[in-house]
C-alpha cells in the first residue's frame, strides 16, 4: 500500500504547500493553513455507469419510507423525528458532565435489547470505566460491544468486522488519523475523522452517533463544516446543578427541528419526563407578586412555565437589568413599553426576570407574561395563581395573536387552570373548552386590568 501523503491547504484561498506556514503566500491570511490528505488518485478518470449516474426527472425518482430504529425513549424518538434512521450520522453536543455518555449508554442498552448489534467506541474512558457506569445504570446486553480506541484506522476495522446496526463514538475530538501530523482535536483531524465516519455510515447503512465537545460560547468545538456534514445535530442542555436535562435538535434532515425532549437525571440514569408542565410548576409559590404562568410551545408540545420577576428600588445611578432564561434585550424592550405606554416609572428600579426550571424561552408568545410579572412586582399585587397569560406585545402596546392557541388553552385546562388571558385576535374560529374562562385583550392596558385589577 502506497504511503499516504499530506499537504497543507489554505482555508481562505486554497493555496497548497508541502509544509505548514503561519502566513499564506497566496492571500496573506494568518493561521489558515490546515493539514489535509493528498489524493493521488484524483487525476484518474473513473469508469462511470451511465445508467445510474444520469440525471433523473423528479417524477422518475422513487422514494421509500426510511427504516428507523426505536431508542425505546419517547422523548428522544420525538426529537429524532420518530427514531434513528438507518445510515444516518448524528452529532450530539453538550457541556462536560451534562450526561451525554450516560444517555448514549442507555440508548445502546435499549437498542441492543431489541436484538440489534451496537458498537460503543470510547476515546476518553477505558472499557472498565464504561463497565462501572453500565453496572450503575443496570446495563446488561449480549449484543453491546465496548472498545476503547482512538485510531481511526483500527476503528474502521472494528466496524467492518462486527457490522453493527448502530455505532457510538465518544468523542470525535479524540479520534485521529495516524497519517496526519496534527494533534487529535485539530481542525484537520476532526474533519478527516467525520468524513471517514460518514462514508462508513452511508456505505454500510449503519447509524452512527458521534459526541462533540462544546466551546465556552456553547457551540460545538471544531470546524463549522462538522455540523454541515452530519444529518442531525442534537444539543444536550441543562444546568449541571439541576436535575433536569433538555435535548434539542438544531438540525435534522429526517424530522422537525422544533421538538425537544426533557429528562431527569437520577442515580440510575436519565428518566423521561412525561408531563413537563407539571414538573416545571411543582413548588410554585401562590399569592406572591411577580409570579405568572405562561404557555410556551416547543415544537408540537405546549408547556406551562412560571416566569418570576423582582423589581426593587436601586441605590445607584444606573439601574440593573438581569434576565435568566429569556433574552435580555427582550426584557429591556418590554420594560420600555411599560414605561411609555402604561406610565410605570421603572427607570429608578432594578429588574430581575427568571424562568423557573432552567428552561430557555425564545418565542414571542411569552411577552405578555414577562410584562405582567414585571408590573405585578412593581405594583406589589399578586396575580391569580390559576391564571395563564399568553400573547405577543408590540411596541405600541398592542397584543398580537400567537399560533396554536387551542393547544395552549387545552394544556392549561388539563392542569387545572381556570382562566386564560389571550389575544383577542386568536378567538376567531376556535372552540373554547368548557371549564376555563377566556379573557380576550387587545392591548397592554386591558391585559394589566385583567390580571392586576387596574
Amino acid at each position: 500500500m502506497a504511503k499516504i501523503k499530506t499537504v497543507f491547504v489554505c482555508q481562505e484561498c486554497g493555496y497548497a504547500s508541502p509544509k505548514w506556514m503561519g502566513k499564506c503566500p497566496g492571500c496573506g491570511s494568518w493561521n489558515s493553513m490546515v493539514e489535509e490528505i493528498e489524493d493521488r488518485d484524483k487525476d484518474r478518470n473513473p469508469v462511470l455507469n451511465i445508467e445510474t449516474t444520469r440525471p433523473l426527472t423528479i417524477d422518475e425518482i422513487e422514494i421509500t419510507d426510511e427504516e428507523r430504529y426505536t431508542t425505546c425513549m419517547e422523548e428522544l424518538d420525538r426529537v429524532l423525528g420518530g427514531g434513528i434512521v438507518r445510515g444516518s450520522l448524528i452529532l450530539v453536543g453538550g457541556d462536560p458532565g451534562i450526561g451525554k455518555s450516560t444517555l448514549l449508554l442507555q440508548v445502546s442498552k435499549n437498542i441492543s435489547s431489541t436484538g440489534k448489534t451496537v458498537l460503543y467506541i470510547s476515546g476518553e474512558e477505558s472499557a472498565k470505566q464504561i463497565k462501572i457506569r453500565a453496572e450503575r445504570l443496570k446495563v446488561a446486553a449480549q449484543k453491546l460491544f465496548i472498545v476503547s480506541e482512538t485510531n481511526l484506522s483500527i476503528i474502521e476495522k472494528y466496524i467492518s468486522d462486527i457490522s453493527p446496526h448502530v455505532v457510538i463514538i465518544d468523542s470525535v475530538q479524540t479520534v485521529y488519523r495516524p497519517e496526519l501530523q496534527s494533534a487529535p482535536g485539530s481542525v484537520s483531524q476532526v474533519r478527516e475523522a467525520t468524513s471517514s465516519i460518514m462514508r462508513i455510515a452511508k456505505n454500510l447503512n449503519t447509524s452512527v452517533f458521534i459526541v462533540g465537545h462544546v466551546t465556552k460560547e456553547g457551540s460545538i468545538a471544531g470546524p463549522r463544516v462538522l455540523e454541515h456534514m452530519v444529518d442531525t445535530v442534537l444539543y444536550f442542555e441543562g444546568e449541571r446543578h439541576h436535575a433536569y436535562r433538555i435535548i434539542r435538535a438544531v438540525k435534522n434532515r429526517f424530522g422537525s427541528t422544533n421538538e425537544i425532549g426533557i429528562f431527569e437525571m437520577k442515580g440510575t440514569g436519565l428518566e423521561e419526563v412525561k408531563n413537563p408542565s407539571e414538573m416545571l410548576l411543582s413548588g410554585r409559590p401562590e399569592g406572591v407578586p411577580g409570579s405568572v404562568v405562561v404557555s410556551s410551545l416547543e415544537g408540537t408540545r405546549p408547556m406551562l412555565v412560571e416566569i418570576q420577576a423582582l423589581v426593587s428600588a436601586t441605590s445607584f445611578g444606573m439601574p440593573r437589568r438581569m434576565a435568566t432564561g429569556i433574552d435580555y434585550n427582550r426584557v429591556v424592550l418590554l420594560m420600555a413599553v411599560l414605561e411609555k405606554r402604561v406610565g410605570m416609572q421603572l427607570q429608578t428600579f432594578d429588574a430581575y426576570v427568571n424562568v423557573a426550571g432552567g428552561l430557555k424561552l425564545d418565542e414571542p408568545a411569552c411577552d405578555l407574561g414577562i410584562a405582567c410579572s414585571i408590573a405585578s412586582s412593581f405594583r406589589n399585587i399578586p396575580i391569580d395563581p390559576k391564571t395563564v397569560v399568553i400573547g405577543e406585545v408590540g411596541l405600541t402596546g398592542e397584543i398580537r395573536g400567537v399560533n396554536f392557541i387551542e393547544k395552549r388553552i387545552l394544556e392549561a385546562q388539563k392542569l387545572g387552570f381556570s382562566k386564560c388571558v389571550v389575544p383577542k385576535e386568536n378567538l376567531k374560529g376556535i372552540e373554547i373548552p368548557e371549564g376555563i374562562q377566556i379573557s380576550p385583550v387587545e392591548n397592554i392596558y386591558e391585559a394589566l386590568d385583567e390580571v392586576l385589577g387596574g
